[in-house]
């Protein structure tokens, strides 16, 4: 079965929106961590608002490893509606989360990744369909913004897989999500 892996960027008191406003320094360890991230990975699941913001940038970005990444990968975009602005590869899921990510990870492939997203993350992990967290931590508080994990999420357990400091003083950090049986 395939795994479905959550990279996010985050400040130290958990803030995933915005991560331009709290980090400065993406260094070397960063660059290869994110190609570590998205070599195991051949699918992506992006929500209608990443969606967005990121079509208009990235069709046209050359910010390398991620742009031949994020445009050549086969992207589901989660919504209700059809997005306007057209993106190679990409399939509208309109349908029930829950039983498409189900079919999605029992396909064969790699690893399918969730990058931004910040609200289909939470209802991914709500829905106890992600495998992994893979979390880069910035060395500085942002103070408000959107979180990765509302107030209400409950109690879950995760096994450290990987912590490695940057040179930047920023963490690299894979947890692996202990679903409940």
């Amino acid at each position: 079965m395939r795994k479905l892996v959550v990279y996010t960027l985050l400040s130290l008191d958990g803030v995933a929106e915005s991560p331009d406003r709290y980090l400065f320094n993406f260094d070397e360890e960063m660059y290869a961590n994110l190609s570590r991230v998205i070599d195991a990975q051949d699918t992506v699941l992006l929500g209608r608002r990443m969606y967005d913001e990121w079509a208009p940038y990235w069709t046209t970005s050359t910010d390398e490893p991620f742009a031949s990444f994020i445009n050549g990968v086969r992207k589901y975009v989660i919504t209700s509606t059809e997005p306007t602005q057209p993106w190679a590869n990409t399939t509208v899921v309109s349908g029930p989360l829950t039983p498409f990510v189900q079919d999605l990870k029992a396909r064969p492939g790699r690893d399918i990744g969730v990058h931004g997203s910040i609200q289909l993350a939470r209802s991914l992990f709500d829905a106890n369909l992600v495998d992994e967290l893979r979390l880069l931590i910035a060395p500085a508080v942002a103070g408000a913004g959107r979180k990765l994990f509302s107030d209400d999420t409950s109690l879950r357990k995760l096994s450290l897989l990987r912590a490695a400091k940057t040179s930047s003083g920023g963490l690299l950090v894979d947890y692996e999500v202990l679903n409940p049986a």
